[in-house]
């Protein structure tokens, strides 16, 4: 795979309808093994909770089955959610990976979990505890494959209005219900099932600074006590902050000169001011003499785009089912997305994501991802991508890797 911008890995350990999760954690290995040989840089693993179709719920857990599944590929979280850990704890975990995984582990840092949102406010991390999964469908050109070329309007999400960069890139409006996520009672239950009962979350750059001084050795109390975590101190894990905006999570990497990875694949309509916040107000360090931005997407690919489009058409009702507060179900077959019934709030719910998910050939998708690139200057792209069957999800990194390779 061509170097000059890698593609890197997102799993979220989808499970499928009919499947289990000791099915999806296996296949999970099996993707590892097959990413690592097609050429991916890193591979990275969600952190959700209370989904039927995500087993993704411990990602130093699964790092760690990853991790000694493979042999070359850096492996770490994208991410571990703040507000549901402790700094020491994080320490803790990524240096015990560390210890027997030396060199190879990356530890993505998220705020989800942490204290409600505005309203209007997108959850950062991967995808966030509001909508508790990864999700999308194709962005646009004018000459792009349009949806209505699918399965017709009236059997799936339509595209809404938005705008497109000076390179080709769909930017959706910006996503403005996750009031109801935060108000359902399945968000309360969350909550209260994460956290000690009465327990707050510090504010997230002070939870950075804690674990960037467990790591470096130099962590001090208030009272001016030392604490060294072994194994942790001294680490060689690279650190990361993700986030969906150009507010704390954006801010928080630029001012530590932290890499930041922006998430096109969660709010597609804030990536371009994410990264463009973070590389203003950037500030060298140690670690980081200039900024780096790591941008995910969404994306199926197949021999072709009606085949690619078959494959994800199952996609936009996984991503309803998310944003409605139900939790991710697991991934549908084509059949069972035929069959759902599209209402015209039902298209508003999930357009965004839908209408920004690479969906085709690979020519499509390496045009379009080239169009993501271009827009926010990524210095590495990451790749999520959930079909129904493994080998076609399989089959999917291994056609982009090998088009990847081979652009002019």
């Amino acid at each position: 795979m061509s170097s000059d911008v890698p593609l890197s890995v997102l799993d979220l350990v989808p499970i499928s309808s009919g499947s289990t999760a000791a099915e999806a954690l296996r296949n999970t290995l099996d993707l590892a093994r097959r990413a690592e040989e097609f050429g991916y840089h890193r591979y990275w693993l969600a952190e959700h909770h209370l989904n039927r179709g995500v087993a993704g719920t411990s990602p130093a857990l699964i790092i760690s089955l990853v991790a000694g599944a493979t042999a070359r590929i850096r492996v770490g979280s994208g991410a571990v959610q703040l507000g549901h850990h402790t700094p020491l704890s994080v320490v803790e975990q990524f240096g015990l990976l560390d210890a027997v995984h030396p060199g190879r582990i990356d530890l993505g840092l998220g705020r989800s979990g942490g204290a409600p949102r505005t309203p209007t406010a997108p959850a950062e991390g991967a995808a966030g505890v509001a909508e508790g999964a990864g999700e999308s469908e194709e962005p646009g050109t004018e000459d792009a494959p349009r949806k209505e070329d699918g399965p017709g309007k009236e059997d799936g999400p339509g595209r809404t209005e938005g705008t497109f960069t000076d390179s080709g890139l769909y930017l959706p409006p910006k996503y403005t219900g996750f009031a109801r996520l935060l108000a359902s009672p399945r968000f309360r239950l969350h909550q209260a099932l994460l956290r000690q009962p009465g327990a707050t979350t510090p504010e997230y750059p002070d939870q950075i600074d804690d674990i960037l001084a467990l790591l470096a050795g130099n962590y001090r109390s208030a009272d001016g006590v030392e604490a060294h975590v072994v194994p942790g101190e001294g680490a060689a894990v690279e650190v990361w902050i993700l986030g969906s905006s150009g507010g704390t999570s954006a801010r928080t990497a630029a001012a530590r000169g932290l890499p930041f990875a922006a998430n096109y694949h969660v709010s597609p309509g804030t990536v371009v001011e994410a990264v463009e916040a973070y590389r203003k107000a950037f500030r060298p360090s140690p670690a980081l003499a200039g900024p780096r931005v790591l941008v995910s997407a969404d994306v199926v690919v197949a021999p072709d785009d009606a085949t690619a489009r078959r494959l994800a058409s199952g996609y936009g009702l996984w991503v309803r089912s998310i944003r409605t507060a139900e939790g991710a179900i697991p991934f549908p077959t084509p059949e069972e997305a035929a069959r759902h019934r599209w209402s015209d709030e039902d298209r508003a719910l999930v357009a965004d994501r839908v209408d920004t998910q690479f969906v085709g050939s690979p020519e499509t998708v390496v045009e379009r991802l080239e169009a993501l690139r271009a827009a926010t200057g990524a210095d590495e792209l990451l790749i999520t991508t959930i079909t129904h069957g493994h080998e076609d999800r399989v089959r999917s990194y291994e056609l982009l890797a090998d088009a990847w390779a081979k652009r002019s």
